[in-house]
């Protein structure tokens, strides 16, 4: 998968923007009102990793599932460890589970889980 494919699906969610509040380096997916700016995140994206490198919240059991079964699944970069995992795309995870992570991510954050 690549980034503008994982972008796509991303902000295809309702009430979804790109925001860099980290700077230019990593594009983080908000939710929430745009206008007010007043969002949450639920996915990042490190520009121009390779292998694509996303960030998604996940329940704390599921994410240490996933960490013991793939390696390139390892706890959130520079997030909380407990509740994020950083997956490294490299087709190990399929892309249609990462999709299934980042909708799951989107539905803890807006709390539609």
């Amino acid at each position: 998968m690549t980034h503008k494919e994982l972008e796509d699906y991303l902000l295809s969610f309702p009430n979804t923007w790109l925001d860099f509040p980290f700077g230019e380096e990593t594009s983080v997916y908000k939710v929430g009102d745009k206008a007010a700016n007043d969002g949450k995140l639920f996915a990042l994206i490190a520009n121009d990793s390779k292998p694509l490198r996303v960030s998604l919240k996940c329940d704390p059991l599921l994410a240490e599932t996933l960490r013991e079964k793939y390696e390139t699944v390892v706890p959130g970069y520079h997030l909380n460890k407990k509740h994020w995992n950083t997956i490294l795309c490299t087709g190990q995870l399929p892309d249609d589970e990462i999709k299934d992570l980042a909708h799951l991510s989107y539905r803890l954050v807006t709390g539609d889980a």
